[in-house]
Order: C-alpha cells, then structure tokens, then sequence
C-alpha cells in the first residue's frame, strides 16, 4: 500500500481522490495547501487523516510514502526536489516541469534515493494509445501525423474580464502548450520518437500566455503537426495517415473510439473501454496511478516513463522557442 499525500487543491487533485478508488494500492495520506484551513476542509472532505501548510513538515511524516504533485506547474520542480531529498516517491502532474534539465536533474537525485520520479501522463498509458500502436503496422509507411487537443476553458473567461488566473498565467507556466498540447506532444514522441525540426506559432492572450498555438515537426519520411487550444473548442479526431491507410483517434488525450480506414476496406471503429460497472465514464487517471504503484513496489522500471518525459520536455523546449516564448508559458 503506497500512502500518497497531494499537494494542491485544485480539480485536478479531486480527479485523483475519485480515481484513486479503483486503484487497490493507494491511500490517501493527506492534502497539503498554503491555506491551512482550505487544507483541512479538503482533507476531512476526501476522507484524508491529515492535513498540513508547511511542505517539510509534510515530508516528515512517516505516514507518507509518496506526494501526489498538483500544484502550479512553476512549483513542481522545488516541491518534487524537495519530496525527493526526503525519500518520497513522486508522482507528478504534466508537464513534471518546465524544461528536460529540470527533469533530469531530478531523475538522478530519485536514483540516489532510492525512490520513483513519474510523470502523469494519462494517455500514454491508455488503452486507446496502445490499440493505436497495435494498429500502426497496417497504414504502411507513415506519411503525414496530425494530433490536436482544443477545449475552450471556462477560465477564459475569467482573463477576458481582465483577471490573472494560474492556469493562463505565465509566473505560473500555465497557457495551453502545458496544459493541452503537451498530450499531442507526448503521444506524437511516444509513438515516433523525437523530430528532426520544429517550427510553431502561437497565439497569446491578454494575461501573457499562450491560448493556442501550432507546431509543425519534420521526420524521416514524414510530417506531423500538431495543435492546441484553451480559447476555442474543436471536435476533429486527430490522424495517422500511412500509404496503405489512416487511423483516427477521438480525443488524443483520452481516445474512446478508434478508426482504421484501409485502401480498398471499409472502415472500423473500435470503442475503448471507459466506463466502470455501472455504464459510467471514468477516463484513465487511475491507470498511469496503477502504473505508479507498480513502479513503487519494483515490479517494473521508470526507465522507459523518464525518457517519454525527457523527449517531450524537448519539443515543448523547441516549440516555445519557435514562438519566441520563455520556457514558462
């Protein structure tokens, strides 16, 4: 049993509480919050035994074995550091953090203590993304990739009438690249690796950061593009377009129907298991948790999860880089 502590109260962190239920191997440990009041309510909310304000005094207790990392993406780094250097595993939000050298410094120190660094990439574990590869073989040489994730926030709103919210912040490496995109990103890496070129635009909202942007990626034999958006909505599956064939994905960051269209076939669409005993829709954060308790209880290495995450951080590197953008929005 791996007791987990979350740090950050943000829907995100309820998400996980929900998923957390299926997965046999975590407890909850505790919350911890800057508001120590804010802290308590969502602990007693969650069934939480403890809550706390002060991150060491957290990282203390030998009630906790791992932290959950939800907090602003700008603060993952020096609170998965810090969790790190007191012997806790990790499991934290995407993007871990803002650059691969932050990544990778952190890697070594979770070596040298004996613990588990993963980031939550939620589809590279989904069953949608492994049926997408089983897939691959049949569209021939790939030829073009085109992965988008646009989902209009109700936060938008928010920088509209002039306010400064986190997750359109860029002190808090928010914007939509970090927050959507970064799904394209790992699945186009997961998939084919990293490219040989990057170029993007972007388009930059009132509070600073980016609402929505396009990269354009070269690789041997092909071209992949990919998009985001947290200021408009869109409902166009994303593809994989190969000389004998095209796969169709859904939803990029949590696919439920999967199309193969071969040349002289009629196409097929698979549905992807989502729902729980009752017919109800519980996405897939609890299967990169069950990833994580398998990593903690060494039945499996992090290995192959840190370089996804390593190759990502790479290309959101180069794309912010295309637009001109700092490494935190």
């Amino acid at each position: 049993m791996v007791r987990v502590a979350l740090i950050g109260t943000s829907m995100i962190s309820h998400q996980f509480v929900e998923s957390s239920r299926r997965v046999p191997g975590i407890q909850l440990a505790g919350v911890l919050s800057r508001d120590a009041d804010r802290a308590a309510a969502v602990a007693q909310q969650i069934g939480a035994p403890q809550s706390w304000s002060d991150i060491e005094e957290m990282l203390a207790s030998p009630d906790v074995d791992a932290v959950y990392v939800a907090s602003p993406n700008s603060l993952h780094h020096a609170q998965c550091r810090a969790a790190l250097q007191a012997g806790k595993h990790v499991l934290v939000e995407k993007p871990a953090v803002t650059t691969a050298a932050e990544f990778m410094e952190l890697i070594a120190l979770a070596e040298s203590q004996g613990v588990v660094l993963f980031e939550g990439m939620r589809n590279a574990h989904d069953p949608g993304m492994a049926l997408v590869r089983e897939l691959l073989p049949q569209v021939g040489t790939v030829r073009r990739v085109s992965f988008e994730y646009a989902q209009r926030s109700s936060r938008y709103d928010q920088v509209l009438a002039g306010e400064q919210v986190n997750i359109f912040d860029p002190e808090m490496a928010g914007g939509a690249l970090n927050d959507l995109g970064v799904y394209c990103v790992s699945a186009l890496v997961d998939l084919f690796g990293p490219p040989e070129h990057v170029a993007a635009q972007q388009v930059v909202v009132a509070s600073g950061t980016d609402g929505s942007g396009v990269a354009l990626m070269r690789y041997p034999g092909f071209v992949a593009d990919v998009s985001w958006s947290k200021i408009t909505a869109s409902s166009r599956p994303s593809q994989i377009e190969g000389e004998l064939g095209t796969i169709t994905i859904d939803r990029i960051g949590e696919p439920r129907r999967v199309g193969l269209q071969l040349l002289g076939a009629d196409p097929l669409e698979y549905e992807v298991d989502g729902a729980d005993e009752t017919g109800a829709f519980i996405g897939n954060m609890h299967l990169e948790m069950a990833r994580f308790v398998e990593l903690v209880d060494g039945a499996a290495s992090a290995e192959v999860d840190q370089l996804r995450t390593v190759q990502t951080l790479r290309v959101l590197e180069a794309i912010r880089a295309a637009c001109g953008s700092a490494s935190g929005g």
